[in-house]
């Protein structure tokens, strides 16, 4: 669906997109004229794509969407250098082959958001590895080194940052180079006037244009997204066990869903508006549900949908909704495929016993934690607030059986209406 340059920055303030932008008259005029070829660069620092990464991957989705081309830029030579921006300390730097390998994987992630066709808007997966590995340490410093000024890149918030504390080393110091050649390649190579990123970005992207203006005498543009933060004030894409990675190896389907559907509830309408692709008046809706009734939680289950099956595709999302309602009562467990049950299991309090042994309830629901003591799971006993595989169970005797297992390995407790735990026989 093509949009004109105003409608585009009108739909990306409704949505909190944008931190900063270059001029912006002059931009709105080139999406007029479009298409647009746009890029932002995504370092190799780790195996996968994590959450904080999709905010601005699908700022490029929305622009192809919008009728303008994207350029998703790995960076295989940058990565094995490290960005000083938002960090207070120096990055450890990977071996070559390591960054090559996650350079292969996280170039078949964006993929997955991007489309790739032969028209004008096509998207283009570019690697400034290509650009950078045949340059000689004489000629980086006299061809592209002698347009920068020390002055102006101790400037840079990430590296005066870095200078009131423990300090910057020269390799990180000379990122803002590197991205800097970026921009000029992709501007020579694809006519690319407009680069992207977070707002932590800002000083080496406009330093990007400054070398494009001294170097071609061309003129491109710059725009940032504002970084996420979290009501309660914790980090955004980070929980209590780690990043939200968009792999489903190191996150499952299960905790990534199960991430949304906690999401806090002044969290949730900004995130439904930067996130996913919901039109104005169902995001709307939802505001209206939410503030009618909070506790139905419409506007996370909502969200959790759109992002689960926008990654992990629609069949993971239909397993691992199905895996939601099946631990706390509302599904048949016996319904649900080992890998989706394995990893539902994985994200609740667990214990591991041997198999051929097997305590009495009362044991495994202490023993998972899901209770304090023992005299704390009689009493849930008694109370009725005691499941076996969503089972009530009345007997404080009663000890299961391999018959009860879930999945061949697996059973499944449950404390009240919340608090669930799992037994492995291992």
């Amino acid at each position: 669906m093509s949009m004109s340059g105003v409608e585009i920055f009108q739909e990306f303030r409704w949505r909190g997109l944008i931190a900063q932008s270059t001029d912006e008259a002059a931009l709105i005029e080139a999406f007029d004229k479009g298409p647009v070829t746009a890029y932002i660069g995504f370092d190799p620092t780790a195996p996968s794509l994590h959450v904080g990464n999709l905010v601005v991957l699908l700022v490029l989705r929305r622009l192809q969407l919008a009728g303008h081309r994207p350029i998703a830029l790995v960076g295989g030579a940058t990565g094995l250098v490290g960005d000083p921006s938002g960090r207070s300390a120096e990055r450890s730097l990977n071996d070559e082959e390591i960054v090559e390998q996650w350079v292969a994987r996280i170039r078949l992630q964006l993929e997955r958001f991007l489309s790739f066709d032969d028209s004008p808007t096509g998207a283009l997966v570019a690697n400034n590895y290509d650009w950078t590995k045949d340059i000689s340490a004489l000629e980086f410093l006299r061809d592209i080194g002698k347009h920068f000024s020390v002055n102006q890149m101790l400037a840079k918030d990430s590296v005066s940052a870095r200078l009131e504390g423990g300090g910057i080393s020269y390799t990180e110091f000379s990122y803002q180079v590197l991205q800097s050649l970026d921009y000029l390649e992709l501007y020579r190579r694809h006519n690319c006037v407009l680069q992207m990123g977070g707002s932590d970005q800002w000083g080496n992207i406009t330093a990007g244009l400054d070398l494009i203006r001294r170097v071609d005498q061309g003129s491109a543009h710059a725009l940032t997204v504002p970084l996420m933060t979290k009501a309660d004030g914790g980090k955004f894409g980070k929980t209590a066990s780690g990043t939200i990675w968009l792999d489903p190896e190191m996150t499952s389907p299960y905790a990534f869903y199960q991430n949304w559907i906690a999401t806090d509830d002044r969290d949730v309408v900004p995130y439904l508006k930067i996130l996913t692709f919901l039109r104005k008046d169902e995001i709307d809706a939802l505001v209206s549900q939410v503030e009618a009734a909070p506790e139905r939680r419409e506007a996370q289950k909502a969200l959790a949908r759109e992002l689960t099956t926008l990654v992990h595709g629609a069949d993971q999302y239909q397993r691992v909704e199905q895996a939601s309602r099946a631990l706390f009562g509302q599904a048949e467990l016996s319904d649900l495929d080992g890998t989706t049950l394995a990893g539902a299991l994985a994200e609740v309090p667990r214990a591991t016993i041997p198999a051929g042994e097997m305590p009495s309830l009362i044991d495994l629901m202490a023993l998972t934690g899901i209770v304090d003591s023992k005299s704390a799971a009689r009493r849930a006993i008694r109370e009725g607030g005691a499941y076996l595989n969503n089972v009530k169970i009345v007997d404080e005797a009663f000890a299961p059986t391999s018959n009860d297992l879930v999945g061949g390995r697996f059973l499944v407790l449950r404390r009240g209406k919340r608090e669930i735990g799992a037994v492995e026989i291992g």
